[in-house]
């Protein structure tokens, strides 16, 4: 029998009951469970070997009691008495030999045994009851002495993780990995902010979080509590409950939780308390940052488990609408406080949304919609704010979609037209944002302006023309672009560059003989337009 679990993967178990009869010093006795099969699962606190008539006076709770049934009274009330006793007192299992007095169980002792729900186990061979106390005992005697080792390394860890500044996430990963079990922290809000799934998935623990944790009540000392039986333990902040640290039961029918899993969460509980009071970002804002990270990254295990997510968070991801929106502040000193600035501006508009800094200076927003709510307005409340808090920010808006799944396409997009915004680009005249339908091919060559193909083409295209005003201090580029940009009309050409028609036609020409190009053949004069643009684009800082 192995009573340990491997390192790393909970505490040691209780010896119980079944355990006890499963010993080779027992089951050379041929137990045989009478009554309460289903309370086998009882830990054994000792063993008691008593012939006495009243032996509940002489037990604390959890022994299994031996005897050879020569104490037993022959009366049924006083049968029922000696039942009552065993098992007000808490005793885990009454073990009688059917050797000497009996041969079989007594119907009395069997139907008070069942009435009250102790498991009566009988014996049909002799059985040496000291060595089954010796046995027990050392068992017992050994896991105590690993429960206090395992006690001392759990204080060790979790010293070791404070004394080096560890965060939340570390303080709730450690606690997982040494129980075994699901973890999650949540706030007054009952929002999980960081879940640590054990031997399950995020969606498992997760899914309808807000409703169950609800469910549970509220517990200011560490304790079982709720339908769900979670074991939780509170976290304070300067010296007011902030939240709760939540370890969840063992996906099937294991063992419940013990003085170990407490200890590990109160110590859990601990660390937090420290790692609020030295990690000045809001765990909210770490928690919004870290999922819109995970969903933007694709890093989700599965679809499931980022709705999960997202909804414990306080995000609705049920017939809602989704926009990704991108602000650049382009300040250079990071967005942590626009991050907060921006998401209690969204609460106060009544708006549902992810808010996290994707990379400096640039902060990604996911707004939840419902089904008929119009994300252009919000938008625009976003830009507004944006440009308070930085006259140079730029708002960037990837597609609307329908499935979270989609969230990593619909902020590329929002990413592309950032990308394809040069400084001080001009907004459309009917709002404040940028996006997709803005790419033009001017901002496409503005996005591409390091590929050293777009260099190239526009050296080969107009090199020879720059070269030339450059060594005779001409101005022919000037009147190339005023003869493109007016789609090959010369007179309008003329007179944007101030030159008569004479001077222009001559000019043409000689930028036909520099370049070797017709200009009176409109897929020339196009390749020669997007070599300008692109020109354009490389000489912008």
């Amino acid at each position: 029998m192995n009573n340990n679990h491997p390192a790393g993967h909970g505490p040691t178990r209780a010896l119980t009951v079944a355990d006890v009869l499963a010993l080779p010093v027992l089951a050379a006795g041929q137990p045989q469970v009478v009554t309460g099969v289903t309370h086998l699962e009882r830990p054994v606190r000792w063993v008691h070997i008593t012939e006495l008539t009243d032996p509940a006076s002489f037990l604390k709770g959890g022994e299994l009691v031996l005897t050879t049934g020569m104490p037993l009274p022959d009366d049924v009330p006083g049968v029922r008495r000696y039942v009552d006793e065993l098992a007000n007192v808490g005793a885990a299992a009454l073990v009688i030999e059917l050797v000497r007095r009996y041969h079989r169980p007594p119907d009395a002792l069997v139907d008070a045994c069942r009435l009250r729900g102790l498991p009566l186990v009988t014996l049909a061979k002799d059985v040496n009851f000291l060595e089954v106390t010796q046995v027990v005992h050392a068992l017992l005697l050994g896991n105590q002495a690993d429960a206090m080792r395992r006690t001392q390394r759990i204080h060790e860890v979790f010293t070791a993780l404070t004394l080096r500044g560890a965060g939340p996430e570390d303080a709730v990963r450690a606690a997982a990995e040494m129980c075994g079990r699901t973890v999650v922290l949540e706030n007054l809000a009952h929002q999980a902010l960081i879940c640590e799934p054990s031997g399950g998935t995020v969606e498992e623990a997760l899914t309808g979080w807000e409703q169950r944790s609800r469910a549970t009540g509220a517990h200011d000392p560490t304790a079982t509590c709720g339908p769900a039986g979670w074991l939780t333990a509170p976290v304070e902040y300067q010296g007011e409950r902030w939240g709760r640290v939540v370890m969840l039961p063992a996906r099937t029918d294991g063992p419940a939780f013990g003085p170990e899993h407490i200890t590990v969460l109160e110590r859990t509980a601990m660390a937090l308390t420290v790692a609020r009071l030295t990690h000045h970002t809001p765990w909210e804002r770490t928690a919004h940052r870290n999922a819109l990270r995970d969903l933007v990254d694709q890093r989700h295990r599965s679809a499931q488990d980022a709705h999960a997510r997202c909804t414990a968070l306080g995000l609705p991801t049920d017939r809602s609408r989704f926009v990704a929106t991108l602000v650049d502040l382009r300040t250079g000193s990071g967005g942590t406080e626009a991050e907060t600035h921006l998401l209690q501006e969204l609460r106060a508009a009544g708006a549902s949304a992810l808010v996290g800094e994707l990379a400096p200076d640039r902060i990604g927003i996911l707004l939840a919609l419902r089904p008929s709510q119009p994300w252009r307005p919000i938008v625009e409340r976003l830009c507004s704010i944006a440009l308070g808090l930085a006259p140079q920010a730029v708002v960037s808006v990837g597609s609307e979609i329908t499935d979270l799944s989609d969230t990593a396409r619909s902020f590329r997009e929002a990413v592309r037209v950032a990308e394809a915004t040069p400084p001080g680009q001009p907004l459309p005249p009917d709002r404040s944002f940028h996006e997709l339908s803005d790419i033009g091919l001017h901002r496409l060559l503005y996005t591409l302006r390091e590929d050293t193909r777009i260099q190239e083409y526009a050296e080969q295209q107009l090199g020879r023309l720059i070269d030339h005003d450059t060594q005779h201090g001409t101005d022919l580029l000037t009147t190339l672009r005023h003869y493109l940009e007016a789609a090959g009309n010369k007179t309008t050409a003329a007179r944007r560059g101030g030159l008569s028609r004479e001077t222009m036609y001559q000019r043409l020409r000689t930028i036909e003989r520099l370049l070797g190009r017709d200009l009176e053949s409109g897929e020339q004069r196009t390749e020669l337009h997007a070599a300008l643009m692109a020109l354009d684009v490389l000489r912008t800082h």
